[in-house]
């Protein structure tokens, strides 16, 4: 018999990035205001900056967090995506992505590279939180607003999320 009902464990574990940001924020700003030399002083604040930017990741990772209902498995080694789904699936290099959509109202990533290779992902695929530190790496991009289409309660998208810096060129050349 678990001491911690699973419930409140999975809810511990979601917030777990969050929490420790958050310690090491409040250790930083602790040691700054009891250290008496500046210096200390200076890497204490440092340390609390360090605690602030770690939450704010930990806080966007959870707001990307999907319950794991959909199907398939995804996987990303050395800048491959990998999705393994039930009826459907394939390979696409994060180095050779073009354009990033979110499809089918919200619940599948679309995801479309160099060559014309497209990629559907369900957002709710076993290992999908993977895709955050892709997206994130991914040039020009505004995460906030891919967590904004995320959590938006209807999704009608009439644009991609994230277009290369070279489409966004070709595209205002076409207008």
């Amino acid at each position: 018999m678990p001491l911690i009902r699973p419930e409140l464990l999975t809810q511990f574990q979601r917030w777990s990035e969050v929490v420790t940001g958050l310690v090491i924020a409040a250790l930083g700003l602790w040691a700054a205001f009891v250290a008496r030399d500046s210096f200390f002083q200076l890497v204490a604040a440092l340390i609390a900056g360090t605690g602030l930017t770690l939450a704010v990741i930990g806080w966007r990772r959870m707001r990307f967090h999907r319950a794991t209902d959909g199907p398939g498995i995804v996987q990303v080694l050395e800048a491959q995506i990998s999705y393994f789904g039930p009826e459907t699936g394939g390979f696409i290099s994060a180095r050779d992505l073009v354009e990033l959509h979110l499809t089918q109202h919200g619940t599948c990533w679309h995801l479309i590279a160099q060559d014309g290779t497209r990629l559907d992902i369900p957002v709710g695929a076993e290992g999908a939180d993977t895709l955050f530190d892709v997206f994130a790496s991914l040039p020009d991009i505004h995460m906030q607003s891919v967590l904004d289409a995320l959590d938006a309660p209807e999704h009608v998208l009439a644009r991609p999320l994230w277009l290369h810096p070279s489409r966004r060129a070709a595209t205002r050349r076409l207008h």
